[in-house]
């Protein structure tokens, strides 16, 4: 894949760090218990992934730690831009649906513009996760990764959050609008 050979320029990382680590700090809630130094450590030893981090940051996403899986060490990032990613909005679900649409194509799809990110859409379950951090997307929709039995049919999930509850809806795979993006989530 094109993200895994990319790598920032050390200044470039250095700043990403510095704007990760204002954030963490900012947002303790969100990953209780976990301390930057060892989350600092983790980017460090991969640098691609600073890459990706990079990308999430630059659409919008202001990624930020959200969880560590213990059995693999794995710190998990997820985008927590209190709306969609400003720069992810606009598209249908995966490429499959974009090449279907004869008329008036959106610029990509979800699935893949986070696969030339090097991150995956959140889960329908992440997605839950993430609105008890916070409260997200009360203004935009953020698809989510759909199950193949609805994408078979022609269908794809995404998510938002109205009258103080997180909604999981449906809508058609090749449909998009300028307030719905998606989210990303990242393993480091």
């Amino acid at each position: 894949m094109k993200h895994l050979k990319k790598q920032l320029p050390p200044s470039q990382a250095e700043e990403l760090m510095g704007i990760l680590k204002a954030r963490f700090e900012k947002n303790k809630s969100r990953h209780k218990g976990l301390d930057w130094a060892n989350v600092q450590a983790r980017l460090e030893a991969h640098p691609a992934k600073l890459w990706s981090l990079n990308e999430m940051e630059m659409s919008g996403g202001e990624p930020d730690v959200v969880g560590l899986d213990k059995k693999t060490g794995e710190y998990i990032f997820f985008d927590c831009s209190a709306e969609s990613p400003k720069d992810r909005r606009s598209v249908c679900y995966d490429h499959e649906a974009l090449h279907a649409r004869k008329e008036h194509k959106p610029k990509d799809s979800a699935i893949n513009m986070a696969a030339d990110m090097g991150i995956a859409l959140l889960t329908e379950e992440q997605y839950a996760g993430l609105q008890q951090l916070g409260t997200f997307d009360l203004k935009t929709s953020s698809w989510i990764v759909t199950p193949d039995k609805i994408r078979k049919l022609g269908g794809a999930l995404f998510g938002d959050r109205r009258y103080d509850t997180v909604f999981t809806y449906h809508n058609g795979a090749d449909s998009y609008y300028a307030a719905r993006g998606f989210r990303g989530s990242l393993r480091v």
